[in-house]
């Protein structure tokens, strides 16, 4: 009923910036937390970033001061503004949102994933 799509990534050299998108659309009351993580080959997944449908955003301690979260509610959209990339970087970006239904309850929805290459 709910689908996430990420795009936007790509390979970049280190130093550049990408902005990712993630857009929701199907049966959609309502879209509470919206959030980004990455998986790094033979690492575990890890949360970049999360922001509220207030706007309240938290960001994992590696990417603070390079990368900005944000949302167009009205878009069912949440972005994921990179800048300064570094190697580090480099993993699959997913996004996920917590989507309340019209009968109150509420999911978290994955997307596919988007590639984030920085090279050095």
């Amino acid at each position: 009923q709910v689908q996430l799509v990420e795009s936007g990534g790509g390979l970049v050299q280190a130093g550049g910036s990408l902005r990712l998108s993630c857009a929701a659309s199907g049966i959609i009351f309502s879209i509470n937390a919206m959030g980004w993580y990455r998986q790094a080959p033979g690492k575990q997944r890890e949360l970049v970033a999360t922001i509220t449908s207030g706007g309240s955003a938290n960001y994992a301690d590696s990417v603070k001061g390079r990368f900005t979260i944000s949302r167009d509610n009205a878009k069912n959209t949440v972005y994921l503004q990179m800048n300064s990339l570094k190697p580090e970087d480099t993993a699959v970006y997913y996004c996920n949102g917590n989507v309340a239904t019209f009968l109150g309850n509420v999911h978290t929805y994955w997307g596919q994933g988007t590639q984030v290459t920085v090279s050095s």
